[in-house]
């Protein structure tokens, strides 16, 4: 609850910040995996979208979700932070596609079991929780058998460098292994930021815990031509070492829903 509180607070403090910078980048109705540029229409990782129901989990401006609208999904964009789904009213006026937006939790998905075809996130959700081996078994609850669940995050092997652009972000200073969370404090010693670290096998053992099969793990490499840093992401470390994980699990076809939990 402590991580939540301070995520919540501080997504909301940021949401304007954040949009101003990375807008332009991200777009108002597009879906790129990451800073190293990846989109979803070249990539394909979820399919044919066309009448399918598919959730995005820390959604932010929900521009992947509008994305979606446009090829005629039935995309639902939730988060936790209130100023991050101001962004995404917004973002629907400027392009006039509107998705369901909704406020809550990752941790406790307001929906019933087997309601979606497919939920992704593009670094929502998953780092910021302490636990997120339940993001996972809820993400596989609110599937339907067959669904996906894609996600991308920070590359694990990241967390080793320092948070830096330059070269400073080439010398590893930390270990690999090491899971504390990343904290920031307030002048009162409050946390308002967490990040949570956890290797690639944890990883893999949250999903396949969760009851999940994993298709595919996406490392992007950098590409030729793309100059624009965001944060520690940048040419000169992103041609040496990834700098993102893409995760593409499915709940097998052939498995039996859990029951409702929420409704």
């Amino acid at each position: 609850m402590e991580a939540q509180r301070a995520n919540r607070r501080w997504w909301d403090g940021d949401a304007d910040d954040y949009q101003a910078e990375h807008g332009d980048f991200l777009g108002d109705a597009d879906l790129r995996w990451c800073p190293e540029g990846l989109r979803e229409a070249d990539v394909g990782l979820l399919g044919d979208v066309a009448g399918r129901r598919v959730l995005e989990l820390g959604c932010g401006a929900a521009a992947g979700s509008r994305w979606l609208a446009g090829r005629r999904a039935h995309a639902v964009a939730l988060d936790l932070s209130g100023g991050m789904l101001r962004q995404a009213t917004l973002g629907a006026r400027r392009t006039g596609v509107r998705v369901p937006l909704v406020q809550a939790d990752a941790l406790a998905l307001p929906f019933v079991d087997g309601a979606f075809d497919a939920v992704w996130t593009a670094f929502g959700a998953v780092p910021f929780v302490a636990d997120s081996a339940a993001v996972m078994r809820e993400a596989y609850r609110v599937l339907r058998p067959g669904g996906s669940w894609i996600f991308s995050i920070t590359h694990p092997m990241r967390w080793v460098f320092l948070d830096d652009p330059g070269e400073a972000g080439l010398t590893a200073v930390h270990s690999y292994f090491d899971r504390r969370p990343y904290v920031e404090t307030d002048a009162d010693g409050v946390p308002s930021y967490v990040e949570q670290h956890r290797t690639l096998g944890d990883r893999i053992r949250e999903l396949v815990g969760a009851g999940f099969r994993l298709r595919d793990l996406v490392e992007p490499e950098w590409p030729d031509g793309h100059d624009q840093l965001w944060g520690q992401w940048s040419p000169l470390r992103g041609r040496l070492f990834p700098g993102t994980a893409v995760f593409v699990a499915d709940k097998p076809a052939g498995c039996r829903p859990s029951g409702a939990r929420h409704g």
